[in-house]
């Protein structure tokens, strides 16, 4: 039977461009003129786009690259940085008693009742840190596997486990605030949940849940608590051995899988060549994907698979090939890396200050330094509410409401959790007098969200100069726009009462023509979820269509998500 080849293979009928790929294109777009929106309203909303399109889209400041010391070059590059020599080995001989979680701790019962939660989405981690001795990683590492039956169905010696679990635990580092073993524990919690959502049942073989829980227990091992751009602009060792490329991401598959070679550390010794080899490539390849500059590629990728998938009558997703899995996986330990703002609200705010005090410690460096100061590192100016909600929008809801597509209707508690979490932070931001109220939600309540948190504007910055003319015309005059309002104010301050009273009279103007607009969007919207076909003129109030220059199209619009097609519109082509 032959299976539909993602992304390429499908086309529009009428102007025979990819429509996926066009729609992707033109949301990338978007999310730029969104987030440089963002960015002019105020010097917090600066930061929070610049930290965004920094960390996640792949864009890096140009700076100056300082020359290396006589000590740097003298340093040997062919060792692996950050592998110590520990004694655990020793600790666990044949006649020592292997603690009833794997870790040595006097609150064995608190812990039993922690971990009643293992396999449930939210399970706190602080509180199983405190109760194993703080050994999150390690104690979370051997419940999951003895869950799973992992030990024995690979035969891992449980010695060799424990003292494998506590060496890479010992790996992170304690006094980092953010990257250590307790994030690294709860990444691994949750993508054990992730690997059991019913849409995925017996999806994945033994040996790629096995990769996955590795990949997560290492993703972030002998992280320093700086990011991978202040390494590289330091000039840093590990940014000259890893050519400037995903460089902590390459750091820490090394470290993990160093590790193994120390003593009694090798718990995949029982394993075939093949079996290693087939599992370290997974690993590779999911830790790879959790570089914050790689998230739009994956977030396309989960997208196409989402418009393509199959599935089994019983609902279970349908990937017979390696590619489709590993794919799958690849976002599933993502998802689990960005899993903080879905989590309840008070593990988030833990996490939340863990991340901002890390962020600042990395400010003050470059503050000492005499560097730029990264996005959102600057203690002084930083707004974390803003962040916090700005993060959410672009970043995490995207990402999670996708997944949520791919394994309907599984994740629907986690988007729920993630919305209610977003309006949290979003109430704690102190209001400006000068700031419009905010628009009141109507009956239903999760589709006016929708459109009110999630909802770009469509114009292209490449359609035609005309459209560009007509912009800056209206930026010119002072029009409101969709998402802000611009006052001319160039004439002087002895104008200042003129303009003052115009802007009044736009303001009263604009908030008629939203109304007008919000009315127009609810009355599409209602056609669209009565299944009325939809001409294309209409979608820039609702979302982004691929091509907003071919005007053949007729759609049914899913309001929930960025994107529109028509099925019998779209060509399938057979491998």
């Amino acid at each position: 039977m032959g299976r539909r080849t993602p992304l390429v293979d499908l086309f529009c009928e009428t102007c025979s461009r990819p429509w996926l790929i066009g729609w992707w294109d033109q949301f990338k777009r978007m999310l730029n003129r969104e987030l440089s929106h963002l960015s002019e309203m105020s010097r917090s909303g600066n930061q929070v786009s610049e930290y965004i399109s920094t960390t996640f889209l792949d864009k890096q400041n140009e700076v100056e690259i300082p020359s290396p010391t006589l000590r740097e070059r003298d340093k040997p590059m062919c060792h692996i940085s950050g592998v110590k020599k520990l004694t655990h080995s020793s600790s666990l001989s044949i006649n020592t008693t292997m603690p009833r979680f794997g870790v040595k701790t006097e609150q064995e019962d608190a812990l039993a009742r922690e971990l009643d939660d293992l396999n449930k989405w939210g399970l706190n981690i602080f509180r199983l840190a405190e109760f194993s001795n703080n050994r999150p990683l390690s104690c979370i590492m051997f419940a999951i596997f003895q869950e799973r039956d992992l030990l024995k169905t690979f035969r891992i010696p449980v010695d060799t486990f424990v003292t494998y679990v506590m060496t890479l635990e010992d790996h992170y580092h304690a006094n980092v605030a953010y990257h250590n073993s307790l994030h690294a524990a709860d990444v691994t919690q949750s993508t054990h949940v992730l690997l059991s959502t019913p849409a995925l049942d017996a999806v994945f073989t033994d040996l790629e849940i096995l990769a996955a829980l590795f990949a997560a227990a290492i993703h972030d091992v002998d992280h320093p608590g700086v990011s991978n751009q202040f390494l590289i602009n330091t000039n840093s060792e590990l940014a000259l051995m890893y050519n400037d490329e995903s460089v902590l991401e390459n750091h820490h598959l090394a470290v993990g899988f160093k590790l193994l070679h120390e003593d009694n550390c090798d718990i995949f010794q029982n394993l075939s060549k093949r079996q290693r080899q087939s599992l370290r490539k997974l690993v590779i390849d999911m830790v790879l994907a959790t570089d914050m500059s790689k998230h739009m590629s994956l977030l396309a990728d989960l997208k196409t698979m989402v418009e393509t998938k199959k599935v089994t009558s019983s609902g279970v997703l349908l990937l017979d090939h390696y590619t489709d899995r590993i794919q799958v996986l690849r976002n599933m330990v993502h998802c689990a890396d960005l899993s903080n703002p879905t989590k309840p609200l008070v593990v988030y705010r833990e996490w939340t200050e863990r991340i901002m005090e890390e962020f600042f410690r990395q400010g003050d460096k470059e503050r000492e330094r005499g560097m730029e100061i990264s996005p959102m590192c600057d203690k002084h100016t930083a707004s974390v509410e803003k962040s916090q909600v700005g993060f959410i929008d672009y970043i995490v809801h995207p990402l999670w409401e996708t997944w949520g597509d791919l394994v309907h209707p599984d994740a629907q508690d986690i988007l729920d959790t993630l919305e209610d979490n977003r309006d949290w932070y979003q109430s704690t931001i102190p209001q400006s007098p000068i700031s419009p109220p905010p628009m009141p939600l109507g009956p239903d309540k999760r589709l006016n969200a929708c459109i009110d948190k999630f909802q770009f504007k469509l114009t292209l910055d490449d359609d035609t100069e005309g459209g560009q003319e007509e912009e800056e015309e209206e930026e010119e005059e002072g029009k409101t726009t969709h998402n802000h309002m611009v006052l001319d104010c160039s004439q002087g301050e002895e104008e200042g009462e003129d303009v003052e009273r115009e802007g009044d009279i736009i303001e009263e103007e604009g908030e008629v023509g939203m109304e007008e607009e919000e009315e127009e969007k609810r009355g599409v919207l209602q056609r669209a979820q009565s299944g009325v076909e939809i001409h294309s003129d209409t979608i820039p109030l609702l979302s982004p269509w691929p091509h907003p220059t071919c005007t053949h199209h007729a759609l049914v619009v899913n309001p929930l998500f960025p994107m529109a097609k028509t099925q019998d519109q779209i060509r399938l082509h057979k491998q």
